[in-house]
């Protein structure tokens, strides 16, 4: 796991993968004896999920890597970069980092054990958790929260919102923003249940195709306007349009069609999120198009996320405006866009 805490004198960087909390304890422990006292020192929090893939049958948790990332290599990088960065042009830069690492193929929500041709540990919900409550002795409470994460970590910011919430009760300003997260599948509650086993009170919001809309749409009804919800995706996600082309036929490819088709799905993704969270903030861009299929860059807030995009404001201004009560939209016109 990666922990990164800041002040104006200095930056603390824990990179731990383990999830034995004893272990996980003692390594905090030594890196910051006797260096400062961090209780109530943390005012402004993110908690970071990474992405890495998912695996919704059997037949992917048995792919492993084909499908998702099987171990966490290289995976710090978040804590250098984009959103996590210290440039001086960052406005998080003085903020404090809870990064959750991926390897589970879960969206960070499982629990279970899958014992096939092979063992696959789909226990992301019992990393993140565990994690998360051993490092908050040393937080204490924030008073501003920011739960996000890009791709796989997108999905698992949708459903892991409200947990997050529940274990920072102090918090008053909360902002919730998902990057790059779509896939329609009709399947989602019954992977959640009986592949990850997931805890029921998230797995029991899945009752559409739309993993991320089912959540996002219960966090909001729960939570009211006390929590500001955000979304962003470049119009035609040549990743994600891989997944969903795997969903819909069994094979990973990324065409102008396929392009075309993941478009249409998010401007009705767009449309359900507005009616059913009149306050939510979209953020649609283009980048990386390729010139003969139009297909876009995957994800944003680890990367360019200070890019203006043809905008007014970057992805990265959009997210801090919104934690500071300015909710805005950009890009939806490019959901008209057409070739």
């Amino acid at each position: 796991m990666i922990f990164c805490y800041r002040s104006t004198s200095f930056t603390v960087r824990i990179f731990h993968f383990t999830v034995i909390k004893t272990k996980l304890k003692h390594h905090i422990d030594q890196l910051i004896a006797g260096t400062v006292s961090l209780h109530n020192k943390f005012l402004k929090v993110v908690v970071y999920f990474f992405g890495g893939g998912v695996s919704i049958t059997p037949e992917t948790s048995e792919g492993g890597n084909k499908f998702y990332a099987t171990n966490m290599t290289a995976q710090d990088f978040v804590a250098q970069g984009g959103i996590g960065s210290t440039a001086e042009d960052n406005p998080f830069k003085d903020w404090s980092f809870i990064v959750i690492p991926y390897a589970t193929g879960d969206f960070h929500a499982g629990t279970g054990t899958y014992e096939g041709k092979k063992t696959v540990y789909h226990t992301g919900y019992n990393n993140y958790s565990a994690y998360v409550e051993q490092v908050k002795q040393y937080i204490g409470e924030p008073d501003a929260l920011l739960v996000t994460g890009f791709s796989a970590g997108g999905f698992a910011t949708s459903l892991l919102a409200d947990d997050v919430i529940d274990r920072f009760p102090g918090a008053e300003n909360v902002t919730v923003c998902v990057d790059s997260s779509l896939l329609l599948y009709d399947g989602w509650h019954e992977t959640a249940v009986d592949l990850w086993k997931a805890p029921s009170e998230i797995s029991d919001r899945l009752t559409t195709n739309n993993l991320v809309l089912d959540s996002l749409t219960a966090l909001h009804e729960k939570r009211g306007d006390s929590v500001k919800i955000l979304f962003d995706c470049s119009y035609r996600d040549d990743t994600l349009m891989q997944y969903q082309s795997y969903i819909d036929s069994g094979k990973m490819d990324k065409t102008k069609e396929l392009g075309d088709n993941f478009q249409r799905d998010l401007k009705e993704m767009v449309n359900g999120l507005q009616t059913n969270i009149p306050d939510v903030g979209i953020y649609i861009w283009s980048c990386g198009e390729n010139a003969e299929t139009h297909n876009t860059q995957h994800t944003i807030i680890s990367a360019n996320v200070f890019d203006k995009l043809g905008n007014d404001r970057s992805v990265g201004e959009w997210i801090f405006d919104a934690v500071n009560g300015d909710v805005k939209n950009y890009g939806i016109e490019l959901l008209d866009k057409s070739f």
